[in-house]
């Protein structure tokens, strides 16, 4: 038994906090034997001193008071787990401005405030960790700060929100609509009764800022990314993808090109060669490209008690360690350059159409005419008859300058043959 102890103050005692909490008590004897001191937590901040949490840390540990962990000059270290952006990040900020170092699992709030809390850990010597704010449990922070730290990213893709996944595959495998998969991930507790952030894409962008902020060395904001979510997906989608070879996704999609940063979250029609087409369910991947490395994935549950529980775990041992050898801060902010963001008008990228049209000669030859008027190439037509005078025209096109496709689409739009441009999708891989 070693006879340096770190003692830890925790914000919050929900689901990851239970989590965390479990971990440092049952695995208590092997932490101590890793880090070289044993990790004591000394309080707990809760809403409810009386709520029933099925754990029971002992006499005087739960407190309603912040002051008792912030300004306590017997804690060394402070585990952010309460969620949500305030309360947290006044709180975070306040413990880093006493020189305490912060372990954290809150993506809203690094996403937003990420500069602010790295920026007073800077000031004050001190830790900012946080790897279980992207991707729950898998390990994608450190290696991108550490292990590929040599190398210059390429291109970062990820499948980083595991309820928009469990939709869409439950979509491909059932020819169900969104409207059932998501009552169905609703009564399996896989989505919020208010769906927006996972659904809408929201959830994947605050993930996808920080991730890119970090491959490509730039402060990128959250209000820089593109977003949009999967609920204009359908079966009849699904169904064509699967067609054409391909699965739908919600994906993260950022890479470094020369006129700078891209930074998107939509869904996408995936090559079924590409490796994460077989990421499934509640899963989460991060496929990350480097020039020397190449590419390398990432894999594993992205969310949920005890995954992210054992991030927050591991960034405490980490900051431990470096509490016992003096050297806090010395997993520092890495957004050392300045870097654009570039436009989504100026992406390149395939794109997936699913019109309905009038069933007369010359109407695909007008849609085609539009398209290469906007230098718009087309890879592939599928047309089907669907009833009466109307037909349905599927067209994949070759990578295209994202503003020529949306005025090219807007041109369409008034074609008196065209009834509704249905669906549009963009390919990637």
């Amino acid at each position: 038994m070693s006879d340096k102890v770190i003692r830890v103050g925790m914000m919050g005692l929900g689901t990851v906090g239970r989590g965390v909490y479990r971990i440092l008590k049952e695995n208590g004897a092997g932490i101590e034997q890793k880090v070289g001191a044993r990790i004591e937590i000394k309080k707990i901040l809760v809403r409810d001193l009386e709520k029933n949490r099925g754990i029971d840390p002992g006499e005087g540990i739960l407190t309603t008071n912040i002051s008792d962990l912030i300004e306590n000059l017997g804690i060394d270290l402070v585990v952010e787990v309460m969620g949500g952006v305030e309360p947290a990040f006044e709180y975070s900020l306040r413990a880093l401005n006493q020189g305490k170092s912060l372990v954290t699992a809150n993506k809203d709030m690094i996403a937003l405030h990420g500069k602010e809390l790295f920026e007073a850990a800077e000031a004050n010597g001190s830790d900012v960790l946080f790897e279980a704010s992207v991707a729950g449990g898998i390990p994608i922070i450190r290696p991108l700060k550490e292990c590929l730290a040599a190398n210059r990213i390429q291109q970062v893709i990820g499948i980083i929100n595991g309820t928009t996944n469990y939709m869409l595959t439950r979509m491909h495998e059932e020819s169900l609509d969104f409207d059932q998969v998501l009552k169905e991930a609703q009564s399996l507790g896989y989505a919020e009764a208010d769906p927006a952030a996972d659904v809408e894409g929201y959830d994947a962008a605050r993930k996808l800022a920080i991730l890119s902020s970090i491959a490509f060395n730039t402060r990128v904001a959250l209000n820089q990314v593109y977003v949009e979510g999967i609920t204009h997906i359908t079966a009849e989608d699904i169904a064509y993808a699967n067609e054409l070879n391909y699965v739908i996704k919600l994906l993260g999609i950022t890479k470094e090109t020369d006129e700078g940063i891209e930074v998107r979250v939509h869904p996408a029609l995936l090559s079924k060669k590409h490796p994460l087409a077989s990421v499934n369910d509640v899963y989460n991947a991060i496929f990350v490209r480097g020039d020397a490395v190449g590419d390398v994935m990432f894999y594993g549950r992205g969310a949920g008690e005890m995954p992210t529980a054992s991030a927050v775990a591991a960034d405490v041992m980490s900051a431990a360690r470096n509490l016992l050898r003096n050297v806090p801060g010395m997993i520092s902010c890495t957004c050392f350059e300045v870097k654009p963001v570039k436009p989504m008008g100026s992406t390149l990228t395939n794109y997936y159409v699913r019109l309905n049209v009038a069933d007369k000669p010359g109407v695909l030859a007008g849609i085609a005419f539009i398209f290469g008027d906007n230098e718009v190439s087309l890879a592939s037509v599928i047309q089907r008859h669907t009833a009466g005078h109307s037909a349905e025209i599927v067209l994949v096109t070759h990578e295209v300058l994202e503003r020529n496709f949306q005025k090219a689409l807007e041109a369409i739009k008034e074609l008196p043959n065209v009834y509704e441009i249905t669906s549009v999708i963009r390919t990637e891989g």
